[in-house]
């Protein structure tokens, strides 16, 4: 799986949300004739996070399989991007580092 999957507006994201992080949800322009489908009422306007984890949550698809899904602190993640020769990262590359592994 390509390091880049995990965008860089989201690595900032998952590390602020260490020290500080709030975000406003966009509100959805609503107007007379608007024929948007989804305009569901919010549960709330905005979210702030202090000191929470970050993690980057992986699964890789295998037919007929049991679903495995591996926990990735972000800063795991980052010194495995950073320390990697390749532009990409395998099962057994983060077999290691994940902090829980879910099988379903």
């Amino acid at each position: 799986m390509p390091f880049d999957v995990v965008k860089e507006h989201q690595v900032k994201g998952l590390l602020e949300a260490k020290t500080g992080l709030y975000h406003k949800i966009t509100d959805f322009p609503i107007f007379a004739g608007s024929k948007a489908r989804f305009n569901r009422p919010k549960p709330f306007d905005c979210i702030a996070f202090n000191q929470a984890s970050g993690y980057v949550v992986v699964w890789f698809y295998k037919p007929r399989q049991k679903k495995i899904y591996y926990k990735i602190p972000i800063e795991k993640f980052l010194i495995l991007k950073e320390q990697s020769t390749r532009k990409s990262f395998t099962e057994e590359m983060i077999q290691d580092i994940s902090e829980q592994i879910v099988i379903s």
